[in-house]
């Protein structure tokens, strides 16, 4: 069994063999031929390794020519074209909402104008039918007075029939009650 042991002030450690019965034992040969064999098998290791490594290296130049340029070439050219297109997207959408915005614009002039129109055409027709009641009321009231004037000629007309012959209907009557109470039968006839 090695013990390491440190000397104070020292970076290198002492080593002193505990299990060994000679006294004059070297333990550091026994340390270095047990590192030297370390390396010699990882020194094996990495010579074993070295195909390896290369095969992997080839492999790797390989794939990356082959596969991963043309992958990431077309991982690029798709990503530069969806965000383009996604550009242009949302160009579009701007471009729509602006014509939208006009078209709204224009349909609410328009219908101003349409109704500023329809108001005129209102007002033309409410006045045309004033004025045609206006003249309607003033024929009607002409005929009215036309028809008092042609009544109040046929009532002093008639008035004048009856005064003319009201000594004559008088005399009839008077005539009539004279003669009533000797022939009532004639008067339920």
């Amino acid at each position: 069994m090695l013990v390491f042991l440190f000397r104070v002030g020292s970076s290198e450690p002492t080593v002193r063999c505990s299990g060994c019965v000679r006294r004059g034992c070297q333990p550091r040969s026994r340390l270095t031929n047990f590192s030297m064999a370390i390396v010699h098998q990882l020194g094996e290791l990495f010579l074993g390794a070295v195909p390896t490594v290369l095969l992997i290296l080839i492999f790797y130049f390989l794939m990356k020519s082959l596969f991963f340029k043309p992958l990431l070439a077309v991982m690029a050219e798709r990503d530069a074209r969806s965000i383009g297109a996604r550009k242009a997207a949302e160009a579009a959408q701007t471009a729509a909402a602006e014509k939208l915005k006009q078209y709204q614009d224009a349909l609410k002039q328009e219908r101003v104008k349409l109704y500023a129109e329809q108001e005129a055409a209102r007002n033309k027709l409410l006045d045309e039918r004033a004025a045609l009641l206006k003249n309607a009321r003033a024929k009607s009231g002409e005929e009215v007075a036309a028809g008092k004037q042609r009544i109040a000629g046929e009532l002093l007309a008639a008035r004048g029939d009856v005064e003319t012959s009201i000594p004559q209907l008088a005399s009839e009557i008077a005539s009539r009650i004279l003669q009533s109470p000797a022939s009532p039968s004639r008067e339920v006839r």
